[in-house]
């Protein structure tokens, strides 16, 4: 028998991605791979997980989370060979970052942890980087809903924001004029977009999440539209007048 210990979960996923990725004797697909090309892939993955915990599904959740881990394992090996930073130092970085953001944890600084408090020690590490703007560091990538609340709540720490849920709806109701008036496609898709953002500021005044509570409009509809198909089968509801889908709609409301 063999005194060699046998490698770690993680140890052995490292080693599937090495081999995966080696030059010769790896996969095609693999090797060919850069940062940009699995980006989409990590998004994908993360939503995936998303999707599992919404839908309580914890066997779909625990491989939603491998994949996800496999695409965090994957950056990291195409940085190891590039020369950047290795697994290991994703795993250092990301545990001295959590204790210097947990000081009533890890150190005698005593308190709680509360949106204030995480949000300034978060500034300070910003602010260590050389980072200058409050904006600074909110991710391109996010979903444009999840965004605008992070870019409208950075703005706010400053004090550049409506003192009270009036001056957003003022701002929404002038945002929907000018898309009225907008003479081009150029202008009503700045003016649309200026009216989405203004929706997101005013939900955000009372303390509502603009993606999480469109997740659940989009979910809310869904199941309603596909209990009205139900009712009638998909093919005769696109049949129906837009009177006669009204009222299959109101009476799947009322259900």
């Amino acid at each position: 028998m063999s005194d060699v210990p046998p490698a770690s979960p993680i140890d052995h996923l490292l080693a599937i991605m090495a081999q995966l990725r080696d030059p010769v004797d790896g996969c095609d697909w693999d090797t060919a791979q850069t940062f940009e090309t699995i980006a989409p892939y990590t998004i994908e993955e993360a939503y995936e997980v998303a999707d599992a915990i919404a839908r309580g599904d914890m066997a779909e959740l625990r491989e939603e989370l491998g994949d996800l881990l496999f695409q965090v394992v994957f950056h990291a090996r195409m940085a190891e060979e590039a020369g950047y930073f290795t697994f290991a130092d994703v795993a250092a970085a990301i545990s001295a970052k959590m204790e210097a953001r947990h000081p009533h944890i890890f150190t005698d600084a005593g308190g709680t942890m509360d949106e204030a408090r995480w949000e300034d020690l978060k500034a300070k590490e910003r602010s260590a980087k050389g980072i200058a703007s409050a904006l600074d560091g909110v991710a391109l990538a996010l979903p444009a809903l999840m965004r605008a609340e992070k870019l409208q709540k950075r703005a706010a720490r400053t004090g550049f924001d409506w003192p009270d849920p009036s001056g957003s709806e003022a701002k929404i109701a002038e945002e929907i004029e000018e898309l009225k008036t907008a003479g081009s496609e150029q202008e009503r898709l700045e003016e649309a977009g200026d009216l989405l953002f203004a929706v997101v500021n005013y939900v955000r005044a009372y303390g509502i999440s603009a993606e999480e509570a469109l997740r659940a409009a989009n979910a809310k509809f869904e199941r309603r539209f596909r209990a009205m198909e139900a009712l009638t089968g998909a093919e005769a509801f696109a049949q129906l007048s837009l009177d006669a889908q009204e009222a299959l709609w109101q009476q799947v409301k009322k259900a």
